[in-house]
């Protein structure tokens, strides 16, 4: 397991470097020109915006920036913002935890959701319940989280008034911040319980049917000792299907944060975007990808936990 970690981290290096300037130098074909846009827009004069240009580096040619950046992020500075003049680093530490402690509220309703839909339905595979579960997660899998969260805006915040619309970090009051995240985690959280409610039936009836099961009920095992052992080997593709969805949650929090104005890297990255803040998008970009990779290495870290048969070549 030592020698997997160590060769997920080697691999990492290469692999930073080669999406970092692929975004790089996708930023460049956004239209527009940062340099104008900081220089004063349209009543901005010629020599400002080559001032400007000057001193952001934005005219020497691509690979000569590339580089100029490559050697502050291997120290730490991921460059400083285009438009808040403020360190891309401390805006990424700012915001991270936010984004964050989504991810984390949404993965917690999710896997309390998933976990015994899947392992009932499992467990009664073939039966009216099971069918009517596999249902509802399916259905649940189809609903596009950006319409579910407008929905839960329209009917708990506007209508009920039972939530707030307005966030509340968690350093200033804990119960707040449960109360302003809860909408937001339920939006994201349906498609995950529906994933890993689906896989982990599939997995589940098949282990129910496993001499191993066979045997721990003839030796007069109840139903849950029973569902503890087959739950251990079903779980490995629940896993899988669980860090992946942490990936693309990364992806779906950019909208949900949006419409919940939830200051997280959504919307640190969304408005680097529409100012073209070139090491705002860049600096973002390389944390999801190190975020990835990360969930990736815990994900074979958790397969050898689970099941000792499991061997990494």
């Amino acid at each position: 397991m030592g020698a997997l970690i160590l060769r997920r981290l080697l691999a990492l290096i290469p692999l930073l470097l080669i999406v970092s300037f692929c975004v790089f130098a996708l930023v460049q074909l956004i239209p527009g020109d940062p340099a104008v846009q900081l220089a004063g827009g349209d009543n901005s004069t010629p020599e400002r915006i080559e001032e400007v240009r000057q001193e952001l580096n934005l005219d020497k040619p691509l690979v000569e920036q590339y580089w100029l950046w490559l050697k502050g992020a291997v120290q730490g500075d991921l460059g400083t913002s285009f438009q808040t003049k403020t360190p891309v680093a401390d805006g990424i530490q700012q915001n991270l935890p936010v984004t964050g402690g989504l991810v984390l509220a949404t993965s917690v309703l999710g896997l309390l959701v998933g976990i015994p839909v899947g392992v009932i339905a499992g467990m009664r595979a073939g039966t009216r319940l099971d069918r009517g579960l596999i249902a509802t997660s399916t259905l649940a899998a189809a609903v596009p989280h950006f319409w579910l969260a407008m929905m839960l805006i329209v009917v708990f915040v506007i209508n009920w008034s039972v939530f707030p619309f307005r966030y509340t970090f968690f350093t200033d009051s804990p119960i707040d911040w449960a109360r302003s995240i809860f909408l937001p985690a339920l939006a994201l959280s349906l498609g995950l319980a529906a994933a890993i409610a689906r896989q982990l039936r599939a997995a589940m009836s098949e282990a129910m049917e496993s001499k191993y099961v066979r045997a721990i009920w003839a030796k007069g095992g109840t139903r849950r000792t029973v569902a503890r052992h087959a739950l251990k080997n079903a779980a490995i593709p629940a896993v899988t299907v669980f860090g992946l969805f942490l990936g693309a949650l990364l992806g779906g929090a950019l909208i949900v944060e949006r419409i919940y104005s939830i200051p997280g890297l959504g919307s640190y990255i969304v408005n680097g975007i529409v100012a073209q803040d070139l090491p705002v998008i860049q600096g973002v970009t390389l944390m999801f990808v190190l975020i990835y990779v990360v969930i990736s290495l815990l994900l074979d870290v958790a397969y050898g936990l689970l099941n000792p048969r499991v061997r990494v070549s």
